[in-house]
């Protein structure tokens, strides 16, 4: 991704409604769903592809519904295949209220620091996303050239 095409990313329309580590304004419903630490590892609700290099999720959620907080450990872009409005509660308070145009994407970095939220719909269109993680370990493990250069870095392959 260039730059310039990197920077479009982020003029995702969003704003933070709760700071970090401030909980009281949190449905009641929501703490105790935190606190029973249960989180699934899915990025969506459906995988619509695999290969050894990749895994793509398609999120379609109604207005009013909700994708459950789940924890993110794998680096991911997402792609708004329409338009709407979202909110997203994180693990340490915050929250944070999005609007979605259709084309919207973003690259999150997990690995390494992994986070847990939810994705909730609170408009009155269907929100559809997809969200594509790069099973970059096993792309690694099997590409020759790279296993050739780690084991000498000096040496031309």
């Amino acid at each position: 991704m260039t730059e310039k095409e990197n920077q479009k990313t982020k003029t995702i329309k969003s704003m933070d409604i709760n700071p970090s580590g401030k909980f009281n304004n949190w449905n009641p419903i929501r703490l105790k769903e935190l606190e029973q630490k249960e989180f699934s590892k899915d990025l969506g609700q459906k995988i619509i592809f695999e290969n050894e290099y990749q895994r793509i999720w398609e999120v379609v959620l109604l207005p009013k519904e909700r994708l459950p907080f789940r924890i993110m450990e794998k680096n991911y872009c997402w792609l708004a295949y329409s338009e709407g409005m979202v909110i997203s509660r994180f693990a340490d308070g915050k929250i944070i209220l999005m609007h979605l145009d259709k084309g919207d994407s973003e690259f999150m970095e997990h690995e390494g620091k992994p986070a847990i939220y939810d994705l909730e719909n609170i408009g009155e269109d269907i929100i559809w996303l997809q969200m594509t993680v790069c099973k970059r370990e096993l792309f690694y493990e099997n590409n020759e050239n790279h296993k050739q250069l780690a084991s000498n870095p000096t040496e031309e392959i």
